[in-house]
């Protein structure tokens, strides 16, 4: 019989790509994953990984097992799923994880529905950067997580979650209102108001300036929203928003609609959908947004 958990260890290396990675995801020594995979290729009874130097690669074997692993492991959420609906009542933790903008504008509503409607669960929020969610769902860090995308940007299915669709944004140029009404074409040689490099944000700001046909002076760097458009506001830089940003935004802010969208969606380990906890989150957000 193959051990679950360790079959789990061998779908993350497949899709991780390194020991090392995977014992990081689940703070495991290096080692500790190595002799977990060693245990698993015994209880298979044939080799699933091939080592080359410092560096491991599926068989042919291991390749076939982690596409059954996933199938295996949406399963077991199913059965959890199951149980918890036959139980009495919601209870226990239930942990959300969401982009800061998600926690400011849409997740307050979202709590205090549920918590209404079930006293019994223990809300749990964890403010996270949008490409940190996924893996925390994978892994059993979260519950159920906001992910989003952006129609230039589009993420990768992952075959581990499932997602349903929340939300779809308008995405804003903000320029100081004293620039006018100014076209995206003229902000070539504009000071750029840039998030950090490596994240969505950012990715989405150079290719919505390429199609423009130039490539955005960074000046500034920040992540957080207001942040962005406190340098704004302030005629320090132009940049590009969610709808959901601007909110409250501060005086001083020239706000021109463009064409690309950022969508929002709700993602939960495959299986989990029928869930009674994952179900009523659904439900709430969905009635908040």
């Amino acid at each position: 019989m193959l051990d679950v958990r360790r079959l789990r260890l061998l779908c993350d290396l497949s899709r991780l790509g390194t020991i090392a990675a995977v014992a990081a995801a689940h703070t495991y020594t290096p080692s500790a994953v190595s002799q977990q995979l060693s245990a698993l290729e015994r209880e298979a009874g044939v080799p699933l990984l091939e080592r080359t130097g410092r560096r491991v690669r599926l068989t042919a074997a291991g390749r076939i097992l982690v596409r059954h692993g996933a199938g295996v492991l949406a399963a077991l959420e199913g059965a959890d799923a199951a149980l918890a609906a036959v139980a009495a009542g919601l209870t226990g933790p239930l942990r959300i994880g969401a982009f800061p903008t998600a926690v400011r504008a849409l997740l307050p509503a979202t709590l205090v529905a549920l918590a209404g409607a079930h006293p019994g669960l223990e809300l749990m929020v964890t403010e996270l950067d949008p490409v940190d969610v996924p893996a925390a769902v994978r892994e059993g860090r979260l519950d159920v997580g906001l992910v989003n995308d952006y129609d230039l940007v589009p993420a990768a299915p992952d075959p581990a979650l499932e997602t349903v669709p929340l939300l779809d944004e308008t995405v804003f140029l903000a320029v100081p209102e004293s620039f006018g009404t100014v076209a995206l074409a003229d902000l070539r040689d504009a000071a750029w108001v840039l998030a950090s490099p490596g994240t969505l944000c950012h990715a989405v700001t150079v290719q919505v300036c390429r199609g423009a046909g130039f490539a955005p002076r960074g000046r500034h760097r920040a992540d957080d929203f207001a942040t962005v458009l406190a340098l704004v506001a302030a005629g320090f830089g132009v940049s590009i928003v969610p709808q959901l940003a601007v909110a409250g935004r501060p005086c001083g802010v020239r706000l021109a609609p463009l064409s690309t969208r950022r969508r929002t969606r709700i993602a939960y380990r495959r299986g989990a959908a029928a869930h009674p906890a994952v179900a009523a989150f659904v439900a709430a957000i969905r009635a908040a947004v």
